[in-house]
């Protein structure tokens, strides 16, 4: 390990398990969605249509945990926007992390995430997210609209929708794998989030950051 860099401890256990979790849970939804549009045959069209109900409504009680503990917990303002050093976080993806400089926003236990990571997250666990699990509801419920009063809908337009999001959801997944590649090295990122340790420059390198982050 570099000698301007030391290891902070920034993932309680049970960040690492719903991160996880809810990636392995995505990942399964994907496939069987897909299975159930025709791309493929893995389950069998009736059984990825239970397998993927049965996650959707799991993904959708996770979630309203993990929205509880971030909460209970404050780390609720790990994910608030703020536009400090955004055009310096913006500049160093585009071209600085080519030419070898230093992160301008070095993560520390009071700023995990770096602007575009603050808006990037916020937008899906506050809206992208949502959307996808109220789309899905709403297309589970489907033979229960008329009791529950929803009228307006169509179940092909919900089915669009819902596909729509499907596919923002694995273009993030393919952003967000690519994005943990760019540590030190390459495997930086993932370690951390299996051992809750990261390797961040030291205190004197990301002050500025740290008492701009929170």
């Amino acid at each position: 390990m570099s000698a301007n860099l030391q290891k902070v401890y920034l993932y309680s256990r049970y960040e690492r398990f719903w991160h996880w979790f809810q990636a392995l849970l995505i990942l399964l939804l994907l496939a069987t969605g897909l299975e159930i549009h025709g791309s493929f045959a893995l389950f069998g069209f009736e059984r990825a249509v239970q397998v993927h109900n049965f996650l959707g409504l799991t993904w959708l009680v996770a979630f309203a945990f993990f929205v509880f503990w971030l909460f209970t917990t404050g780390e609720w303002k790990q994910y608030v926007p703020t536009t400090k050093k955004m055009l310096e976080v913006v500049r160093y993806y585009l071209f600085g992390i080519f030419t070898g400089q230093p992160h301008p926003c070095p993560k520390s236990q009071d700023a995990k995430h770096n602007p575009l990571q603050r808006l990037t997250y916020l937008t899906l666990a506050a809206a992208l997210l949502p959307f996808q699990m109220a789309t899905g509801l709403l297309y589970y419920l489907y033979h229960s609209w008329k009791e529950l009063g929803l009228t307006g809908f169509s179940l092909g337009g919900v089915a669009v929708l819902h596909l729509i999001g499907g596919f923002a959801v694995l273009i993030f997944l393919i952003t967000h794998l690519y994005m943990t590649t760019t540590g030190h090295t390459v495997f930086t990122h993932i370690k951390a989030m299996f051992t809750g340790w990261e390797d961040v420059a030291r205190p004197s390198d990301a002050a500025e950051w740290e008492k701009r982050g929170k």
